[in-house]
């Protein structure tokens, strides 16, 4: 193991092991084939039938990932070829993850190959990060026969390229060990995402060719040209963690579970119980608007012989920067992982498999699924990605303002607290919403707020006029609203500015003065009333009203 220096930086910092097997494709291609790691060996996929994956003794024959077939077996007659198959891959990992938890416990499973752990209690017991990384090399050694490195570093993309080096990356220092680098090395994050190998392609064209370029960046500038995938880029660049740190307090688990009567001894059968499981937990997510940042994967196996019961577990890794997992994801990867446990080459010598007799699928760190939210542009089928690019074709031939979105930012009353920007750019907020606003309107927020106030009328029981003097005394409790014009109807009043509306006042509150930059003659001093009418043409609506200098405005309108 190499010991990488760097200056500290401040912050807390979540240390994280990776553990790698270099080419794991092959290798479990190999392990399935009953072949040795001598043979050379490579495997297919993808447009065109490349190479994607490619074992030592076949690189050391000129063979090289993204090579076409024939010319591979041109460069190595004896090369042994396998499509590349995602299930092979989950099923023979699942004994390096066994015996990778004999020395960590919590591990997740980023993908087939790659394992994610948490450093610090374990560095503690085993002395250091050195002899952690030390033992899990071994460990995996002795119980699978497979070869495995182990690196330690903050962050995710820091922790991978450590790994693939060997390496330990002192705290503090992974921006550092990650600068000079070519922004090319984000692949190792995400292999075969073709949007990703796209991108950096882009950034090598525009003159962002090293992680410390992208990582000095305006943020609002790469989110708003290269979106989702850019902000992800750029945080891995920064040494930082795949999810940012919440704001606020994630939601709570949600939780499927299933029992199987009578218990399953395939993969199939099991597999179709956890079909029903992935779509109940898909649909829980996407009616509550939520995505999850991990997947667990719990089976019950109970003993044909003795009956004993016992639970199997698995982690894995669901992050993604256009949302949470589709259903058909999500059964994928149960499939894979009850592939591994339903097979004797995840258990001992001499062990059988043990029937599923009930499984749970539980999302965890879960919290709102953001700006994209499923329900709105519709979960699993692209709907989100086609909207999205629908929306960027109006504005390629309109104009970047000629769609745009709302966005809270701070005010006072409801119109000052919208702010309209153009879709897909990160404008900073006009006014900080997170700063206190004294003499703002009490929650709720009313539901549609009128484009611009519209002139009305507030009478007392007499009939006269309402008016609110200096000192915020009421002449007379508001007892009908009218709004001048044509154009209410028996369903409520009318869409051309809310004319004609002409309702009782049920009950009111205020009241609120409002004074803004008092001290300027354009200043505004404004006092707000909610009432709740009960009349023909509106029942039951909510108004809320503003008067300046005596004037009435309907401002707004409650469900």
């Amino acid at each position: 193991m190499t010991d990488r220096s760097g200056p500290a930086t401040t912050g807390a910092v979540t240390r994280t092991a990776c553990l790698w097997v270099p080419d794991w494709p092959v290798v479990a291609a190999l392990v399935v084939a009953g072949l040795g790691p001598e043979t050379p060996a490579a495997v297919t996929g993808g447009p065109g039938g490349r190479i994607v994956a490619v074992s030592a003794p076949a690189r050391s024959s000129g063979v090289r990932r993204g090579m076409r077939r024939r010319e591979a077996q041109g460069r190595c007659p004896d090369l042994q070829l396998w499509p590349a198959d995602d299930a092979r891959d989950a099923r023979e990992f699942e004994p390096v993850a066994v015996a990778a938890e004999t020395v960590v416990s919590g591990l997740e499973i980023a993908r087939p190959g790659l394992l994610l752990l948490p450093s610090g209690g374990a560095a503690r017991y085993h002395g250091s990060e050195q002899d952690l990384a030390r033992e899990l090399t071994e460990q995996v050694a002795v119980r699978t026969g497979h070869e495995c490195q182990v690196g330690v570093a903050d962050g995710f993309l820091a922790g991978v390229l450590a790994a693939r080096e060997d390496a330990v990356v002192p705290p503090g220092a992974s921006r550092d060990y990650l600068a000079a680098r070519p922004a090319a090395v984000l692949v190792h994050a995400r292999p075969g995402d073709r949007a990703l190998t796209e991108l950096v392609d882009l950034w090598r064209r525009l003159g962002v060719r090293t992680l410390a370029d992208l990582a000095a960046l305006p943020d609002a500038a790469v989110a708003a040209r290269f979106g989702d995938l850019g902000v992800w880029a750029q945080r891995l660049a920064r040494g930082q963690d795949v999810r940012p740190p919440a704001r606020r307090r994630l939601e709570e688990d949600l939780t499927v579970a299933e029992e199987l009567d009578p218990p399953a001894h395939r993969v199939d059968v099991a597999t179709f119980a956890a079909r029903r499981l992935a779509e109940r937990l898909h649909e829980d997510l996407s009616r509550r608007g939520l995505a999850c940042g991990r997947l667990r994967i719990t089976a019950r196996a109970v003993d044909p012989v003795t009956g004993e019961a016992r639970t199997l577990e698995r982690l894995w890794r669901t992050d993604d920067t256009l949302g949470g997992l589709s259903a058909a994801r999500i059964t994928d990867r149960v499939r894979w992982q009850l592939e591994g446990w339903l097979t004797a080459s995840s258990l001992g010598q001499g062990e059988a498999p043990a029937p599923i007799a009930g499984l749970t699928l539980a999302a965890e760190e879960v919290a709102p699924a953001g700006a994209l939210q499923p329900r709105l542009w519709g979960p699993g089928a692209g709907e989100d990605l086609r909207a999205r690019r629908a929306v960027e074709r109006v504005q390629a031939l309109l104009g970047g303002d000629a769609v745009l979105t709302v966005r809270l930012q701070g005010g006072r009353d409801p119109r000052d607290r919208v702010q309209l920007v153009p879709f897909g750019e990160q404008v900073p907020p006009e006014r900080d919403p997170d700063r206190p606003w004294p003499g703002a309107l009490p929650p709720p927020a009313p539901s549609v707020v009128l484009p611009d106030p519209v002139p009305a009328h507030v009478l007392d029981d007499a009939g006269r006029p309402v008016v609110v003097d200096v000192r915020l005394g009421v002449s007379g409790g508001p007892a009908r609203v009218v709004v001048p014009g044509e154009g209410a109807g028996d369903d409520g009043p009318g869409d051309g500015g809310w004319a004609g509306l002409d309702a009782a006042v049920v009950d009111w509150a205020g009241p609120w003065p409002v004074a803004e930059r008092w001290w300027l003659p354009s200043g505004r001093r404004r006092v707000f009333v909610q009432v709740v009418t009960d009349g023909a043409g509106a029942p039951g609506l909510g108004l809320l009203l503003s008067s300046s200098a005596g004037e009435w405005l309907l401002e707004a309108l409650y469900d």
